[in-house]
């Protein structure tokens, strides 16, 4: 069962580079081609175990966009044996409702090309479908609800909960879908027959009624929200060539089209054993883990080809690009650059200057909101993916200025960098922080565990102990270099966000001194809490206060927020007062 994951938003929030102690990894390759990494710690009486596959919506194409995240979804569906009292029974049904579907998407085709004629206005309009197609209609919901009936709900959930296991999730990004979850020490058994089993024998069940689950987790995180729709906007105007165009969740019109037999074959290609990393650490002997990995992980056959590399690069940004939308929010600039891809030699100075800019005693907080006044808050960020990259700025415009002295501003303090060499006290200060920070989360195993597959999903796990001296050797030439080679009008492109007349105002006091975008980040989680369990938010907050000593300072006034209101929740459910 999928379910939100807000500690994975910090995780990848406060992801950066530092010095650290050195990471000590056992790593095993089977005879499918899948790794095992092992970091054992004596001393914890849980394992925290995940898995990564190196797919993510990068990997996509136009007509499919948003089937990693579905994937996401499905994976905690069920296997033969899991999930369902009759696997027989559910297969047949699962075949009739794909045969149904094929018959649907003819006639909602037929429609859509009567409306791009001018024939009908409106393809979604009920009032246009023929007999058939609402005969079909009528049947595929007498399926689901058979299915329904034959489903043993969410029980992959509670084979692991009732194992004493906790906080199972997962997460899809642009590059790459993590799973996870933290197991007693001596279940390890038990999570090696879970994990095996759903990729070796995986259903899809609710297929296409996770389509509508995945539309209205689109609805809550972007159309819902005040700036999403436009954001969303702002990746395709910003991406010109590449994947990264479009969004994770993907586009309305695939989520609608996207069939089960093309789930099979994506999954087929990129959730083989060669094109997954698993991940252990925790207090476990690494040989009776290696044993068990051959035992149940072995099984599952190396696929027939090795996923390809993204093909399509971005093309040069020639000229400025800008964008203006009115919202229901404050007034306010993104300015974004092409940069590098992750692990690129000017990766290291560029996060470092984003250091350099952040939190209360960075440059951007100390001459935009303090010294000049023109902005409630602002940031900079470097943002290196697999294939590419980006350095972004945000800012809103304090009350009586507007985002253009915002953006000005903002272009200050960049020609500042390239002109102005940073001193060596304020260069070692953001290194110290930035390795104190890296230590940090070296002390969780969970973050370890997510550290570790990230980083060998890209460059080799090897790189967390190899990264923190390359970041210790920038200079404050290294700062000024790429300043002046990625900062250039032409490669930017820059968003303004004008407030909508009518638009209301936000006086909900756990609000009160976020920034837009931390806004955006608790109305998310208030959509999902609405419909969440007990044991649900237990699982966040949990997870939550796990990671609290983990999270810088400039991301604490959020931290805080949300923690507050899972607090809240809680006692509501519990029958408590809120």
């Amino acid at each position: 069962m999928k379910r939100f994951c807000f500690a994975t938003l910090l995780l990848l929030m406060c992801a950066s580079f530092g010095m650290g102690q050195q990471v000590q990894v056992q790593e095993v390759v089977l005879n499918n081609g899948m790794r095992l990494l092992m970091a054992p710690r004596k001393g914890d009486p849980n394992i925290a175990a995940g898995w990564i596959a190196r797919v993510g919506s990068v990997n996509e194409r136009p007509g499919i966009t948003g089937l990693s995240h579905l994937f996401e979804h499905m994976m905690f569906k069920g296997t033969h044996t899991i999930g369902t009292k009759n696997y027989v029974e559910d297969t047949k049904i699962q075949d009739e409702m794909d045969s149904v579907r094929a018959q649907i998407e003819a006639e909602q085709e037929a429609l859509i090309k009567k409306e791009r004629l001018g024939d009908i206005p409106d393809a979604k309009d009920p009032k246009y479908r023929s007999q058939k197609h609402q005969d079909l209609l009528k049947r595929m919901d007498e399926l689901q609800k058979k299915q329904k009936d034959l489903m043993v709900k969410d029980e992959f959930d509670r084979i692991y909960t009732n194992a004493g296991a906790s906080g199972m999730n997962a997460t899809t990004n642009y590059d790459f879908t993590l799973y996870f979850v933290n197991v007693p020490a001596n279940k390890l058994e038990l999570w090696f027959w879970m994990e095996s089993d759903r990729l070796l024998n995986p259903v899809f069940r609710e297929f296409y009624a996770e389509r509508d689950v995945v539309h209205e987790e689109r609805r809550l995180r972007t159309d819902s929200t005040p700036t999403g729709k436009f954001d969303e906007e702002f990746d395709a105007m910003f991406w010109e060539s590449s994947p990264y165009s479009w969004p994770v969740v993907g586009w309305p019109s695939d989520l609608e089209g996207i069939t089960r037999r093309e789930a099979l074959d994506y999954f087929a290609l990129n959730y083989a054993p060669n094109n997954l990393i698993m991940c252990l650490v925790g207090d476990f002997d690494p040989a009776n883990a290696e044993a068990l990995a051959k035992k149940y992980l072995e099984r599952i056959p190396r696929g027939k080809h090795d996923p390809e590399a993204v093909r399509t690069q971005e093309v040069r940004q020639l000229a400025e690009k800008r964008m203006i939308a009115y919202a229901d929010t404050s007034p306010q600039v993104l300015v974004r650059y092409h940069t590098v891809a992750d692990g690129h030699a000017d990766a290291f100075a560029l996060s470092l200057m984003a250091d350099l800019l952040n939190g209360t005693t960075g440059r951007l907080y100390k001459s935009l909101v303090l010294k000049q006044g023109v902005a409630n808050n602002a940031a900079g960020g470097q943002q290196g993916r697999k294939y590419d990259g980006f350095f972004e700025f945000r800012g809103t415009a304090k009350p009586g200025h507007t985002p253009e002295e915002v953006e000005a501003a903002l272009y200050k303090e960049l020609e500042r960098l390239q002109k102005e060499p940073v001193s060596d006290d304020e260069l070692q200060k953001v290194k110290n922080r930035n390795a104190a920070g890296a230590f940090r989360r070296l002390q969780s195993s969970f973050l370890l565990m997510f550290q570790l597959l990230l980083f060998d999903s890209g460059r080799g796990w090897q790189t967390i102990n190899t990264d923190p001296p390359r970041v210790q050797a920038v200079t404050a030439k290294d700062i000024m270099r790429v300043a002046n080679t990625y900062f250039a009008p032409e490669n930017r492109t820059v968003g303004i966000y004008y407030t909508k007349k009518g638009a209301a105002t936000d006086d909900d006091p756990q609000l009160a001194g976020l920034s837009d975008q931390e806004k955006q980040q608790v109305k998310q989680v208030k959509g999902f809490l609405a419909r969440a369990t007990v044991e649900q938010v237990k699982q966040v907050l949990a997870q939550i206060e796990q990671r609290s000593a983990s999270v810088p300072a400039d991301q604490q006034k959020v931290f805080v927020a949300i923690k507050k209101i899972l607090e809240d929740k809680l006692k509501e459910l519990e029958g408590g007062k809120k």
